[in-house]
């Protein structure tokens, strides 16, 4: 059996510990005659112990100290022991305090409906020092491995909520709740998706002229800027790719003109990389159609979409005007009546065959304005 003296040795301080590092016993007992002998025992094994001499008192001290263990009479004036013993168990700050109860009372139904309330254990008078020693250690190492258990639930719960912040962060919510509740995500065909695609013109050249400092701090702004205009104007950002930027409209929110909301986040992203130290110039293509979509890998989520919409999209980007936003045929008749814009012909693409772009200049409300 483990004595107080071996569980000192390699016991860790706790949250209720005192603040050397001992643990802290609160002793209530109205006795004072029993109350120094047992102070003078704990303090033979370095223990910190503090004295109430009434249940209401050790209730207080138990409030202000929040001790690791509590020993304690039965038969006290203000509060009885049991009263205590009642209103610890009810306080949930102070609940998990291990009480052991120390009195010449003979009814075993009242000692039996302390153990039941929560007592951790029971010593009769006059005790037995050995055995005193023994209970007291039992029950601080039982405190502590409780502690510990705390602790390392909260460090759980603390990396359950850094994970959860990571998956909002890098997913949109409705899916980090559908892999939450099911462990996966099942792949979903959405059937009008306007899908915007932004890329960097001459990004290798640059690259290859500059360092990777400068190139890093020109992309974050570019990226920062860009999540923050798509979010206004209700586009879900799916990833950036070095220098280009995918985001999606109508998919998993549904909206009246998923085109047009594409189109008023890319006016409004054109400008951003010039006005970059690195004075980038941009293409946007814009195209609309059915996208596939999902959460792809096991270890790295990434949640995608793919498809010809999206690859699609990507040749309007390609073979778009630069500093200029363009879009597909199919895109400009959803917003042909809503904004201002001309064709810029057809053009053979790998793939599609003749493509005509139309380049979007301002919207209908700019126009007015």
């Amino acid at each position: 059996m483990i004595t107080v003296k071996e569980y000192l040795k390699t016991a860790t301080r706790t949250p209720h510990s005192s603040g050397n590092g001992v643990p802290t016993v609160l002793v209530v007992e109205d006795s004072p005659t029993q109350a120094m002998y047992m102070h003078t025992l704990l303090d033979q094994e370095n223990l910190n112990t503090v004295l109430a001499s009434n249940g209401r008192q050790g209730i207080e001290m138990a409030r202000a100290l929040h001790p690791d263990l509590i020993i304690m009479d039965m038969e006290m004036p203000e509060l009885n022991g049991d009263q205590v013993l009642a209103m610890l168990k009810d306080t949930p700050e102070l609940s998990h305090i291990p009480v052991i109860i120390v009195s010449a009372l003979d009814d075993i139904d009242k000692i039996a409906a302390c153990i039941e309330m929560g007592a951790e254990d029971y010593l009769a008078k006059p005790f037995n020092a050995v055995l005193l020693h023994a209970r007291v250690a039992a029950c601080l190492e039982k405190k502590r491995l409780r502690d510990q258990e705390f602790k390392y639930m909260r460090q759980i719960e603390g990396e359950r909520a850094r994970f959860d912040e990571l998956l909002h962060v890098i997913m949109p919510h409705e899916i980090v709740e559908e892999l939450q509740e099911t462990g996966m995500v099942k792949p979903r065909l959405y059937p009008d998706v306007a899908v915007l695609f932004a890329d960097v013109v001459d990004f290798t050249p640059y690259c290859n002229s500059h360092s990777p400092e400068e190139i890093f701090i020109n992309l974050q702004l570019m990226a920062e800027a860009y999540e923050s205009i798509a979010m206004q104007h209700g586009l879900l950002k799916i990833k950036t790719m070095g220098d280009a930027f995918l985001a999606t409209a109508g998919m998993l929110t549904a909206v009246e003109n998923p085109v047009e909301r594409c189109v008023r986040c890319g006016l409004e992203m054109l400008p951003v990389a010039q006005e970059l130290p690195a004075q980038w110039n941009v293409r946007i293509g814009v195209h609309v159609g059915p996208v596939m979509a999902g959460v792809v890998g096991r270890r790295q989520y990434l949640f995608d979409v793919w498809g010809n919409t999206v690859n699609t999209a990507q040749r309007v980007e390609s073979h778009g005007a630069i500093n200029a936003l363009n879009l597909s045929r199919q895109a400009w008749e959803r917003v042909a009546n809503r904004c201002q814009g001309q064709s810029l012909g057809t053009v053979p693409v790998k793939g599609k065959g003749d493509m005509e772009i139309y380049q979007v200049t301002c919207t209908q409300a700019a126009k007015r304005g």
